[in-house]
Order: structure tokens, then C-alpha cells, then sequence
């Protein structure tokens, strides 16, 4: 981690850790009660944005067409995704449609930022919302790995809601392949576009999203990366939290490591693809139709967790 980020000291580890520490905590809390959802991604936002209106909350993420897009995007997925979960819509065969939509909608932003660094950022320059950036053939090679995160997008069809009291949004055919692919892209598209924000933006909410994943519930990781992503988007427009010392972690920006792993996301990135199109040949499946996954131990252990 040193190589990656300057200003990791002892205090800011412990910030880091109560960081992801609170995302888990809420994202747990709202997953588990409608009411608690209702009010942390309803009317919460609410609040916030009146705050963030009139002047009395507000950090420079507010000041780019991003950050506003990023925590509409989010809250939107999250809205979707409750409806799936608390009414009977999770029912009908087309809700599978909107997770697969948003989620891509969502990837497809951040696949344009890239190339709009790329383009617009030649040497190391402070953008509209103060954070340090520099542009990069980087960009083009995690842009590609992200059309990749949407290519691979299998068995959306087979979206259902879980048969237990907490009614989870399941997508059993996105596996553990899947999951590292897009954190990896993710973690690279931060740590390129949003380089000042990248260990909390990138690192600590991806994190908490496999944590949630792995140690909490299992096969229901696009809610919980939704809804984790909602909390820090929110967050992070209405409080400038990174002015505060135990926040000031900071990116290198070493282009060698930029390079570095922007490579490794497209490559990794690409064995997904490349095992995807394998699963559909061998196994004759549209993954556009049908779950190509089902005789994977991922894919078993997320039905048995969810009781489907």
C-alpha cells in the first residue's frame, strides 16, 4: 500500500479501517430493515442536498458534473433494487433488465471520464473539483477493460429475490471472476480519475463491498456495492472529509504504477471475457438468456445462501 499513497501513518490506517467499518455497518443496517433503507437512502439524500444547496454542507466533489451524476446514478441503482427486493415488480421477468442496465449505465460513466482524462489532461493538473490528475494511454487500456465489465455481464435473467427475511437482491451467475474483474477496473479508474479521493473512493469502498460479499451474504454483491457506493457518494459531496489530517492519503502518481495497474485490470479483465466466451461454446448457452455459470461452487453456494 505504501507504494501506492503518501500520508499513510499509524492515524490515518485506524481512519481508514473505522471507514470501512461504518460503510459495512450502515450498508448492513439497511439491508437487513425496509424502514431503515427508507430513511438512510430517502430522505437522508434529501437532507443532505438541501444542505449541500444552501451552503451550509458542500466539498469540492460537488463542483464537477460527476460527482452529482455519481451519487444520482447510485441512489437510483439502490431504488431499483429496493423495489425488486419490497415489491411484487421482483416478480416480473423485465425487472431483471434494470440491475444490468444501471450497473452498465453506471461503468459507462466512468469508462467516458477515462477517456475524457485521457484527452483533456496532459500533465499533472488540478480539475474543476481539486482533484490532482494526469492523463494517460493508462486511461485507454482501463477504458477497455471497463467495455469489458459490460460485455461480461452474464445471466441477468436469472436475477431473484431471496426466500429469507433480509429479501436480497440475488444475481447468481455474477461469480467471484466477475466480482475481482470489476473491483480491479474500478480500483484502477479511481486511482486514475479521481486520484486524490482513490483510497477511500477506490480502495476502502471496494473493500467493504467484498467484505460484505464474502463475510455477510453471498451472491448478493451489486447490492451491497450499490448500496455502499450510495453512502459514500452522499458523503463525500456534503463533507470535505480529506481537509482533515487522519484523510490525507494521497496517490503517488508514479506513471509506472498508473500503467501498472490499468494493465493488470485489462488483463485480468480479459481472462474473463476470454473464460466467458469458453463457458458459452462448451456449454451452448446465451448469456444474454441464460445463466452460464450454474456449475460453478460460486454460483451453488450463492443459491444455498439465499435459500433459492
Amino acid at each position: 500500500m505504501g507504494f501506492l499513497y503518501e500520508g499513510l501513518t499509524l492515524e490515518s490506517f485506524i481512519a481508514l479501517i473505522l471507514f470501512i467499518g461504518v460503510l459495512l455497518f450502515v450498508n448492513e443496517i439497511t439491508r437487513r430493515s425496509k424502514k431503515i433503507s427508507i430513511l438512510v437512502f430517502c430522505v437522508l439524500p434529501v437532507i443532505l442536498g438541501i444542505g449541500v444547496v444552501m451552503g451550509i454542507l458542500g466539498s469540492p466533489t460537488g463542483k464537477t458534473w460527476f460527482g452529482w451524476v455519481k451519487v444520482v446514478s447510485a441512489l437510483i441503482g439502490v431504488y431499483g433494487f429496493m423495489l425488486i427486493r419490497f415489491t411484487k415488480l421482483g416478480e416480473q421477468r423485465f425487472a431483471a433488465i434494470f440491475p444490468v442496465a444501471i450497473l452498465s449505465l453506471n461503468i459507462a460513466e466512468a469508462v467516458y471520464r477515462e477517456f475524457e482524462v485521457f484527452a483533456t489532461y496532459k500533465t499533472l493538473t488540478v480539475d474543476p473539483g481539486g482533484i490532482l490528475i494526469v492523463g494517460g494511454a493508462w486511461n485507454i487500456l482501463n477504458g477497455i477493460a471497463g467495455i469489458l465489465c459490460i460485455v461480461t455481464l452474464t445471466g441477468f435473467g436469472g436475477i431473484r429475490v431471496s426466500k429469507d427475511k433480509t429479501k436480497d437482491m440475488v444475481w447468481p451467475d455474477m461469480t467471484w471472476m466477475y466480482i475481482i474483474g470489476y473491483t480491479l477496473w474500478n480500483f484502477a479508474y479511481v486511482y486514475n480519475c479521481i486520484s486524490t479521493r482513490s483510497m477511500y473512493a477506490g480502495f476502502g469502498i471496494l473493500f467493504a463491498a467484498l467484505i460484505a460479499e464474502y463475510v455477510f451474504k453471498r451472491g448478493v454483491w451489486l447490492q451491497h456495492r450499490a448500496q455502499i457506493l450510495s453512502i459514500y457518494a452522499m458523503f463525500s459531496l456534503s463533507v470535505d472529509f480529506q481537509s482533515t489530517s487522519y484523510f490525507k492519503v494521497l496517490a503517488t502518481y508514479q506513471e509506472s504504477l498508473l500503467m501498472g495497474i490499468s494493465m493488470f485490470s485489462f488483463i485480468f479483465n480479459m481472462g474473463v471475457f476470454v473464460f466467458m466466451t469458453y463457458t458459452m461454446v462448451k456449454s451452448k448457452k446465451n448469456p444474454l438468456k441464460e445463466e452460464i455459470y450454474t456449475h460453478t461452487n460460486y454460483y451453488k453456494k450463492s443459491v444455498v445462501a439465499n435459500n433459492l
